[in-house]
This record gives structure tokens, C-alpha cells and sequence, in this order.
């Protein structure tokens, strides 16, 4: 049975795919297929909106503060299909929907991505993880090539105008505590806040 969303803390999990444009040398897919207590999170196929909206339908909602779409794979990789189950979900709650992601969306559809989150998205998670593009390829592996980072960026920035709340997130084991605070510069030029996460392997 495939694990399409899970619950962790106060938050929900939707699982939409395992696919993703990127190859972190931190990724916890590289050494385990699940995260807190939920089963294994590689899809044995990637589930249909309808399935991933009477997923959601079976979690009682007022007993969680958020959505959060981040499962094995890259959420965007499934945008358009990702925008119909929030909709599902805005359709019958209020509950604060993010979602977290590697912030090249527009470089997997080819266009402009930003515009289509609002209303839809309260809050965007980008990972950075570096203070420059080389540093970034080297360490997220992109397979879009060295112009992913400007991507990226240029992604973070277009959310501010679209999205409530822009995080940008490095793990604390990626970054010294002087590239954190170039990290922290950096967000605050697309105008997103930083967030510096723990890298958790169990």
C-alpha cells in the first residue's frame, strides 16, 4: 500500500511523487525510504488527484495546523496536479497549506510557476543551501546545469509578490556559520526569511 500522505507533529504530509531534478549529497533518499514514523515513501506509482484528495479525506483537519506537500520526490515535478488538490483542499478547509520544495519549477515546466500559487499556497519552503551557484551545483546536483541557482532565486523572489510567507532553508551541516549569515543576506534581497534546519538521518 503506497504512502500517499502521513502525519508528523501538528502537520500532514502529501506524497505525490518520487521524482525530482535534483541529486543533494544530504538527501535522505540515498540511505533510507521514510522519514519520521511513516512507512516507506517510494511509490510503487504515483497516485492520481483523486487519490491524493480522498487521502486528505481521511485525516479529520481541524485536528492539524498545516498541509505540507514534500514527500520523496520533488513536489512541482506534479504542479498542475498539486494546484488541484489545494483547491480540493480550499474547497472544504481553511487549513494553512505549504508547500516545500527545491525552488525549480520553472525550469521543469518552462515557464513562469509563481503566479499559479496564489490564492492556493500560504507558504513556500525553497531549499538554498549554498551562497553561490557553484558551491550550489556542487552540492544539489541539479540536472538543469550551473543556471539553477539564478533559477531559483529568481523563483524565491517571484513567490514574495504571489505567496503570504517565502522561507528559504540551508542545512546547518551544508554551511559554516559565515556562509549562514551570506545565506541570510541573500534571502533578505528576494525579501524571504531564513530558516536554518537540522539535518535529521533517523
Amino acid at each position: 500500500m503506497m504512502t500517499v500522505t502521513y502525519a508528523a507533529g501538528s502537520a500532514i504530509y502529501v506524497n505525490m511523487t518520487n521524482r525530482c531534478p535534483c541529486a543533494c549529497t544530504f538527501c535522505l533518499r540515498h540511505h533510507k525510504d521514510h522519514v519520521f514514523q511513516s512507512d516507506s515513501l517510494w511509490l510503487e506509482r504515483e497516485p492520481t488527484v483523486r487519490e491524493v484528495c480522498d487521502s486528505i479525506d481521511a485525516w479529520e483537519l481541524t485536528r492539524y495546523s498545516e498541509i505540507v506537500f514534500c514527500g520523496y520526490g520533488e513536489p512541482t515535478e506534479r504542479l498542475y496536479d498539486l494546484l488541484k488538490v489545494a483547491e480540493h483542499i480550499r474547497s472544504k478547509s481553511d487549513i494553512k497549506i505549504r508547500i516545500n520544495t527545491n525552488g525549480l519549477a520553472d525550469l521543469i515546466w518552462g515557464e513562469p510557476t509563481a503566479p499559479k500559487l496564489e490564492g492556493l499556497i500560504d507558504s513556500v519552503s525553497i531549499s538554498l543551501n549554498a551562497t553561490n551557484k557553484e558551491d550550489y551545483f556542487q552540492v544539489v546536483r541539479p540536472k538543469f546545469g550551473i543556471g539553477s541557482y539564478d533559477a531559483m532565486l529568481n523563483f524565491a523572489k517571484a513567490c514574495t509578490e504571489y505567496v503570504p510567507s517565502v522561507v528559504m532553508t540551508v542545512v546547518d551541516v551544508v554551511t559554516s556559520k559565515e556562509e549562514q549569515e551570506l545565506c541570510r543576506r541573500i534571502c533578505e534581497s528576494v525579501g524571504a526569511t531564513l530558516r536554518i534546519r537540522p539535518y535529521v538521518a533517523d
